[in-house]
């Protein structure tokens, strides 16, 4: 896809990782989730496409975080694998408050780990009480001396089985945003046990991970005290859009499958495709897909550009190219009928894998709430 939001890179970018995905064997990733998703880190970093989500000086590369770049992986490989998209996605998600926010020993510690796929990251910001309400969160880390005691639990968790080291989100000080810091925690320290394997309807390293008197040094902080909230922030303000892209990559799957058939498919002696209901679900999933990229790489250049923020942007193209995604899909397995709900078919794996996309990293219903406050904050 070709959109002037790019530069000659993107489009070798993009050239490059369609031939390098296209020839990769995806793992039976239903029949052990953790072990495909370490495959995938392996295979990504020694292929080098993890660089992308690292720093210059810690082995990243050309231009680390640019995030058309990220939107571009995540279509990619989404389209492919989402397996893939997901392994890709969370090293990038996982390690980027090191990148804004880490000391210079805390960055050269993790990320040529997480460039190279040594080292596997997680995320830890959710809890049972506290999902989009990020304020409303009650681990807690208490300073003593040079170390803090963290105590607390964390759900919904990516590679919450498998990583390394978890970027994590404890209260420090007062109730609510201000009131919370960022750490980042090894997988071995003591006092960190998983709790719970989450299953989901499409197969990823899902965790609840409980801490219990985990001792922290000041050092594996990140910024200062009550910094917490700015951190999550900025991070999933750069990040949301490629949730998007993500989405699209999927769409698009499910649209070229779905042509593919319809052309080839005779019903009542003519080819699905002449039928003039099939032909309107086509140009919807056409325009939705297309609809969706603008906004997609919209936010993302408006940030490449040096935006500060693209909150609204953002939100724009995670809720929108979401839930278009979500209805391209479902057109797409009612096009192919009932192979469209049978196990192992293309569509049918999409279905499962769309859903998840409408919910993390903030709801369509926060996205909606998020655009609204912007729009009228603006109108006044």
């Amino acid at each position: 896809m070709r959109w002037p939001f790019f530069d000659a890179r993107h489009s070798a970018f993009q050239c490059e990782l369609e031939e390098w995905i296209g020839c990769q064997s995806v793992p039976a990733s239903e029949e052990d989730v953790d072990a495909a998703c370490r495959r995938w880190v392996e295979r990504l970093g020694d292929a080098g496409w993890l660089r992308y989500c690292i720093p210059i000086p810690f082995g990243g590369a050309e231009r680390p975080l640019d995030v058309r770049t990220l939107c571009l992986a995540r279509q990619t490989l989404a389209y492919r694998d989402g397996l893939a998209e997901f392994a890709f996605a969370m090293q990038g998600l996982g390690s980027a408050p090191i990148s804004f926010f880490g000391s210079p020993e805390l960055k050269q510690r993790y990320l040529p780990g997480v460039g190279s796929g040594k080292l596997i990251a997680a995320f830890a910001l959710s809890e049972k009480e506290a999902g989009s309400d990020v304020g409303a969160l009650t681990t807690s880390a208490t300073l003593q001396g040079d170390e803090y005691l963290l105590s607390g639990e964390k759900t919904w968790i990516s590679n919450g089985t498998i990583a390394d080291f978890y970027i994590l989100f404890a209260r420090t000080g007062e109730a609510g945003p201000r009131g919370l810091s960022a750490f980042v925690v090894d997988s071995t320290t003591e006092g960190i046990h998983i709790t719970e394997r989450i299953e989901t309807t499409a197969p990823h390293p899902l965790a609840t991970v409980h801490f219990t008197n985990c001792r922290i040094p000041v050092s594996g902080r990140l910024g200062s005290e009550g910094d917490g909230f700015k951190i999550a922030m900025a991070t999933l303000d750069r990040f949301r859009c490629t949730v998007g892209a993500a989405a699209l990559g999927f769409a698009q799957r499910a649209f070229d499958e779905s042509t593919a058939h319809v052309l080839s498919r005779k019903l009542f002696g003519a080819p699905l495709s002449a039928l003039q209901m099939t032909q309107a679900k086509i140009a919807s999933m056409a325009t939705e897909i297309d609809a969706s990229a603008l906004l997609v790489y919209r936010a993302a250049f408006a940030k490449d550009q040096g935006a500060d923020r693209i909150t609204k942007e953002a939100a724009m193209a995670k809720w929108y190219a979401t839930e278009a995604a979500q209805r391209c899909i479902d057109d797409a397995v009612q096009l192919f009928g009932g192979r469209g709900v049978t196990r192992g078919e293309v569509v049918e794996r999409l279905y499962r894998e769309i859903r998840a996309l409408r919910i993390y990293e903030g709801a369509s219903e926060i996205q909606q709430i998020v655009i609204a406050r912007h729009v009228l904050q603006g109108a006044t």
